[in-house]
């Protein structure tokens, strides 16, 4: 019984010989168009936004911290909080805010 098993999952005898590999080529093409390249291209448009940030920018950091960039170095920042200032790497932040919650009045 095994055997007419296996059997059944063998590729049909008239099926080319070249359909598996090119169904296994296949499936790395479009888990590559639909995993690999748009985190690729997420990464570096989060590494350009981190490179693009000036002093008096309103940022948000990974862990949720809100704050004014007051002080930059090649690494680190610092930010303006309410309750005071902190230092972090730049790889901390995580977005901008929007100018919608922040005018350039203010």
């Amino acid at each position: 019984m095994l055997h007419l098993i296996l059997q059944g999952a063998q590729a049909p005898a008239g099926m080319a010989a070249w359909v598996q590999p090119a169904l296994l080529i296949g499936i790395v093409v479009v888990m590559y168009f639909f995993m690999i390249r748009p985190q690729t291209k997420k990464q570096k448009e989060q590494r350009m936004f981190q490179d693009g940030i000036q002093k008096g920018d309103r940022i948000v950091t990974i862990s949720g911290i809100h704050g004014k960039i007051s002080e930059m170095d090649e690494k680190t920042i610092v930010i303006e909080m309410e309750n005071g200032k902190m230092k972090l790497e730049r790889a901390a932040i995580s977005s901008e805010n929007t100018i919608a919650t922040y005018p350039k009045n203010k």
